[in-house]
């Protein structure tokens, strides 16, 4: 296994700015790179050290979903390949986890699709048996099939965790219309991706998609796609409701710090080789059973 995780890129020649995960750069002819690194957050705290690949893994997955499901929507991406990028910034650090793409206006609503009960979603029924003003059945179980996928979006938080709005809210904030093709093409995404993963031992409970609006003024799907960080992948094979599921994505960082009664507010304590490297085989499982390839990287 890769023993070193990257933490941050060495991107220097252009504008660059940090999220909890990617460097974003600003490139000439109104382009973005978006790097992901191999840093991990939980609990909304980054950890210290990260998963050797991980970046790698989220990039590529992206890649496969946005080709795939490109019939439903124009996206982003312009190109994966080290040859496309200007040769002052080419390097092997950026191989795998980079995507070149077009720049957008990103809308300020996260489109959430949700086809399972889990998280916040779970919290809100049980507190008043809907999500986001959308009334559900009574009695379901935490992490319950929905009768049919729901769309539940979110205001972006700058800090600390997003807040679930109605449709309502939703259609106010980013106007009716594109409120309107955002939920309904996200809904199709989120359709088309539930089926083909369970095709390949893997429920998609829920997704978070991003849209943005581009030169033209029409909407296209930016940021990622249907990756472990913006979805909950569960193994179909060991799938219960009225419980918590395993998961594809951070289950074994949380499970760690909840053992160790972490208070979630940073610094975070580094965590241990072992979980180091069963979250980086769990992201790359993921990546084999949705692609049916090996990882390149191995």
């Amino acid at each position: 296994m890769k023993s070193t995780a990257l933490l941050t890129t060495s991107l220097s020649n252009y504008p660059k700015r940090s999220g909890k995960v990617r460097d974003i750069c600003e490139l000439p002819d109104n382009r973005l790179l978006l790097v992901a690194t191999d840093r991990i957050s939980a609990y909304d705290v980054v950890m210290p050290n990260g998963i050797p690949d991980k970046g790698r893994v989220l990039t590529q997955i992206s890649a496969f979903w946005f080709q795939r499901l490109a019939d439903v929507a124009p996206n982003h991406v312009l190109s994966i390949s080290l040859t496309d990028l200007p040769e002052d910034i080419r390097s092997d650090e950026l191989d795998g986890r980079f995507m070149l793409c077009r720049k957008a206006t990103v809308m300020p609503v996260e489109c959430v699709v949700r086809g399972y009960l889990a998280g916040s979603g779970w919290r809100e029924y049980k507190e008043s048996g809907q999500v986001c003003g959308i009334k559900l059945p009574k009695k379901l179980k935490n992490c319950s099939k929905l009768p049919e996928p729901i769309f539940t979006p979110a205001t972006k938080a700058v800090e600390g965790h997003d807040e679930n709005i109605s449709f309502e809210r939703a259609c106010e904030i980013a106007g009716e219309a594109n409120a309107t093709e955002m939920r309904d093409r996200s809904i199709e995404l989120y359709s088309r991706a539930r089926d083909y993963a369970a095709e390949h031992g893997i429920i998609v409970a829920d997704t978070k998609f991003e849209w943005g609006i581009d030169e033209n003024g029409r909407l296209m799907l930016v940021d990622e796609c249907l990756t472990p960080d913006s979805s909950r992948f569960w193994p179909a094979d060991s799938y219960k409701p009225g419980k918590t599921q395993p998961s594809f994505d951070k289950q074994f960082v949380r499970d760690y710090l909840d053992k160790i009664k972490f208070d979630r507010k940073p610094p975070a304590p580094p965590l241990p080789a072992e979980i180091v490297q069963k979250t980086r085989a769990k992201s790359i499982e993921a990546f084999t059973r949705l692609t049916g390839q090996e990882f390149p990287w191995e």
